[in-house]
């Protein structure tokens, strides 16, 4: 193989999200991926939501249901008037009240949906913004949670977009400090067991402190196991992850108390500018100093940022995020001296992102030919939007482009942990399936159009192996030939 053609496709397909053709990144491809390092671009879409515009969703929504008359109890039918429901058959309604709010969140997720994936389709920065997904993953807030509806895309704009080109420390701050994070992770409610707010209510219904303490340890468990430590005990091979005790998730979620959403302030149209989506609110506060990993926080707000500024400057936080970032790049299991590269440059630099990203783009391993990534639903679909040049028009049929239908609900991640990043995570019969049937749809519409035979070797140049390149020829016509690029073990992997 020819190292700078060779080097070209790996910059675009591995680091990139794909292109048609390889002339942009072929004179120097490590220098077109390092001039990318930056703050991501911001988004393609018009009146996308704000974090306010989303909380005022929320209130509007629960101001629908207090207006909702009571359900009326509907009379038992008989037995023998039962009949069938007619084919095609409609069903009953939503009630009117509801039916506002629905067509007002539907407009928030599918505009948020649309310019995720129109950005990354179209962008001129596909390494940063890679970085921007791979960013918005680890810090996931998930609308499979209602409490986060309307707040997802404000989350990826405000909090992760303008900081993955910065400090760790300063990412992180912006991610849980984010309103749509503290609601996700039930943060929203938590109230110290000896806050005023708590003591107060105890006074007012004579309730025992156990039996209302308001603590939630949902956001202080996930900032230590998946936004900075990495879980107690794992990470062996890397030279470990974690080191914190139960004790310490609940001193964390102490010093988190008070960090709140004020709903209320979002009752009207238009917010003052004055109002922040995210407050702290001493009433909710538990007073006392707290003692997280051994280090000592004074109560107050203050005490947030000093602790995530020495969680960003553990060492197992920075064993943690190369660990991360090297499986994302380069291997399910990354070798473990990339690991320790990107480990030393995140705690020599003090957790310069731009420095990490520059090591891992530096190491040898990283520009092995072979491809050993698999491509989750939306980097597939998204490759192949920029394969083709489609653009816009990409996600005219499904403001998604078919993602959900591949197994992946964007801005929907099962758990708090993210979408995961191993190839045996998306390699089931049934999700191989689908992936089938997208690609064969997509070339029975697209194919006669395509010239797969010449797409392939300009987009893939020496990744394209002679048994694929042979299988396109031989194809009996152009959409058979298309599908059969889509579906090759080049354009599946990365």
């Amino acid at each position: 193989m020819n190292p700078a053609p060779t080097a070209a496709a790996i910059a675009a397909h591995r680091f990139g999200l794909g292109e048609a053709r390889l002339d942009a990144m072929a004179a120097d491809p490590r220098g077109w991926l390092l001039a990318q390092i930056g703050p991501a671009d911001p988004q393609r879409g018009q009146d996308l939501a704000d974090a306010a515009t989303g909380l005022r969703a929320i209130v509007r929504y629960r101001q629908l249901r207090q207006q909702q008359p009571p359900a009326q109890p509907q009379p038992q039918p008989q037995p023998q008037a039962q009949r069938p429901p007619a084919a095609g058959a409609m069903p009953a309604a939503a009630p009117a009240a509801e039916q506002p709010f629905a067509e007002h969140f539907r407009a928030i997720v599918q505009a948020d949906l649309r310019a995720r994936l129109l950005t990354a389709a179209t962008t001129e920065r596909p390494f940063a913004e890679r970085l921007a997904l791979f960013w918005a993953n680890h810090f996931t807030v998930s609308m499979a949670k209602a409490s986060a509806r309307g707040l997802v895309g404000a989350f990826e704009r405000e909090a992760i977009r303008p900081h993955i080109a910065g400090r760790f420390e300063t990412l992180l701050a912006a991610a849980v400090k984010h309103p749509a994070m503290l609601r996700y992770l039930d943060n929203d409610q938590s109230a110290g067991p000896q806050s005023r707010v708590v003591l107060r209510l105890q006074r007012l219904q004579r309730l025992q402190a156990p039996r209302l303490s308001g603590l939630n340890e949902n956001l202080a468990r996930e900032v230590l196991e998946l936004h900075t430590l990495g879980v107690s005990g794992g990470g062996a091979a890397y030279g470990g992850w974690g080191g914190y005790t139960q004790a310490d998730v609940t001193e964390f979620a102490r010093v988190l108390t008070g960090w709140r959403v004020p709903l209320r302030d979002f009752a009207g149209d238009a917010p003052p500018a004055a109002v922040s989506a995210t407050v702290f609110d001493p009433a909710w506060h538990q007073p006392g100093a707290k003692s997280v990993l051994n280090r000592r926080y004074a109560e107050g707000p203050q005490a947030l940022d000093e602790l995530l500024r020495d969680l960003a400057q553990h060492p197992s936080t920075a064993r943690f995020i190369a660990t991360k970032l090297a499986r994302h790049f380069i291997a399910d299991e990354p070798p473990a001296a990339v690991v320790e590269r990107l480990a030393q440059a995140y705690r020599r630099s003090g957790g310069d992102l731009p420095a990490v990203y520059a090591a891992l783009l530096q190491s040898p391993e990283a520009w092995l030919p072979a491809p050993r990534k698999l491509k989750t639903p939306e980097e597939f679909v998204v490759g192949s939007a920029r394969l083709l040049g489609l653009g816009e028009a990409a996600f005219r049929r499904a403001g998604d482009g078919g993602v959900t239908q591949l197994g992946q609900r964007l801005q929907a991640a099962p758990s708090p942990a993210g979408w995961p990043d191993r190839a045996d995570e998306w390699l089931g019969p049934d999700a191989l399936w689908k992936r089938i049937e997208w690609a064969t749809r997509l070339a029975e519409r697209l194919g006669p159009q395509v010239d797969a035979r010449a797409l392939a070797p300009q987009s893939l140049g020496p990744l394209l192996g002679e048994a694929t390149r042979q299988q396109i020829e031989r194809a009996a016509d152009g959409p058979q030939a298309f599908a059969l690029l889509l579906l090759s073990p080049e354009f599946q992997r990365r």
